[in-house]
């Protein structure tokens, strides 16, 4: 059974950091494509960063030049370096690993975690 599991969540101020972690069980992660999506109360989920099995990344606009995305295929995990946050980027943040599609930010992926609270205070 495949598990993705984040952690790393919590509440900081305005301009601060958190480093989210995903962690695959029942998966070997390495070939494919894994990507962090954020979904805020009555919003649609959003795809905020993707990285490649060979390391090449994609970002949302939004988080451009603040959030950093990395994966360790040795652990069959994936982080997400978050600095400068925002109160907008408050939000269930959620893993996910193989897309259905090429595009790597739409949220149509094969696994997904059960998301992480962010919540960035003013």
């Amino acid at each position: 059974q495949v598990q993705l599991a984040e952690s790393g969540g919590g509440s900081v101020q305005a301009g601060g950091s958190l480093r989210l972690s995903c962690t695959a069980s029942g998966y070997t992660t390495s070939g494919t494509c894994m990507g962090w999506f954020r979904q805020a109360p009555g919003k649609e989920r959003e795809g905020v960063s993707a990285i490649g099995s060979t390391g090449g990344t994609t970002y949302a606009d939004s988080v451009k030049g603040r959030f950093t995305i990395s994966r360790d295929n040795a652990k069959n995990a994936m982080y997400l370096e978050m600095n400068g946050l925002k109160p907008e980027d408050t939000a269930m943040y959620y893993c996910a690993a193989k897309p259905r599609r090429g595009t790597w930010l739409v949220p149509e992926y094969d696994y997904w975690g059960q998301g992480i609270q962010v919540t960035v205070s003013s």
